[in-house]
């Protein structure tokens, strides 16, 4: 379970990465027409990179199809949890319970089985991230639709991980991250052309810059991420991706003006334990 230095490296990069466009989008406004940005941006850049790499492997073309339309889903669950609860709520809880189900899922679907000092890292991870959103759990008491819709945007978390995780190990890795990336964003796109076009058009000419930001800074993180996956344990390298909950906490705190309380620090000390705890199960 122990990875490799460099690619520690590349998915606390993606974790920084991925915080960063997060916070991008917190204020963005219609989350709806950002999720299209952001996806549509994958399939613009990933348009021009299928000419410079293979076509995927016909192992692969199941995976990529699987994935594309998990992301669709995911995107859609995560706008409406969004809508009835808190984002310092549901971001934490999504995020936190996805290494968990991504630690099940590859030991039935991938055949990897982390041992319990690896299993406990992994627990330390997602209980620390988790608790990031305790300090706002009690303004959601007696509403458990934002509970139960968290624990769903885990679920497809895991859900496209291993699906990814699995997928790219089925032919050449950088073939199956432009091709993955090219077409997640067409339903959304095709949607948003059907049904909002003006909307769209409208919301692009004014937030184009802050929108292509998330949009490449989005698909530079999965597609490091998807890069680790080839040679690192899916539950590892996602438990570690994951920090970048701590690392959106940070950013808020230093930028945004969020505070950052005692339970942070408790929550950090347990993410940051969680990940050496990995690193020396061997």
């Amino acid at each position: 379970m122990q990875l490799d230095p460099f690619l520690i490296a590349i998915v606390l990069v993606a974790a920084l990465t991925h915080a960063s466009w997060n916070a991008l989008v917190k204020f963005s406004g219609d989350r709806l027409l950002m999720a299209t940005c952001v996806q549509g941006m994958g399939t613009l850049l990933g348009s021009v990179l299928v000419w410079f790499v293979p076509l995927p492997t016909p192992e692969a073309w199941p995976f990529i199809i699987a994935s594309v339309v998990i992301h669709t889903t995911y995107h859609l669950t995560l706008i409406n949890a969004y809508r009835v609860g808190d984002l310092s709520f549901v971001y934490p809880l999504a995020r936190g319970a996805a290494p968990l189900m991504i630690a099940v899922g590859a030991a039935i679907w991938a055949s990897e089985f982390p041992n319990g000092v690896a299993m406990f890292g992994i627990a330390l991870v997602s209980i620390g991230i988790m608790s990031m959103g305790f300090e706002k759990a009690l303004r959601h008491r007696g509403n458990i639709l934002p509970f139960l819709l968290a624990l769903l945007v885990g679920l497809h978390i895991a859900a496209y991980s291993v699906v990814d995780g699995i997928g790219i190990r089925n032919g050449d890795a950088f073939s199956y991250i432009v091709w993955l990336h090219a077409l997640e964003g067409l339903p959304f796109y095709l949607w948003i052309m059907a049904f909002r076009r003006g909307d769209f058009v409208e919301f692009v000419a004014v937030n184009w810059k802050p929108a292509a930001m998330a949009g490449v800074l989005a698909k530079l993180a999965y597609g490091l991420v998807l890069y680790a996956f080839v040679e690192g344990a899916l539950a590892s390298v996602t438990a570690l991706r994951e920090t970048s909950v701590l690392f959106a906490a940070v950013i808020g705190a230093l930028f945004l003006g969020e505070r950052f309380g005692w339970q942070r620090w408790l929550a950090a000390v347990l993410i940051v334990s969680g990940v050496i705890v990995i690193q020396l199960s061997g």
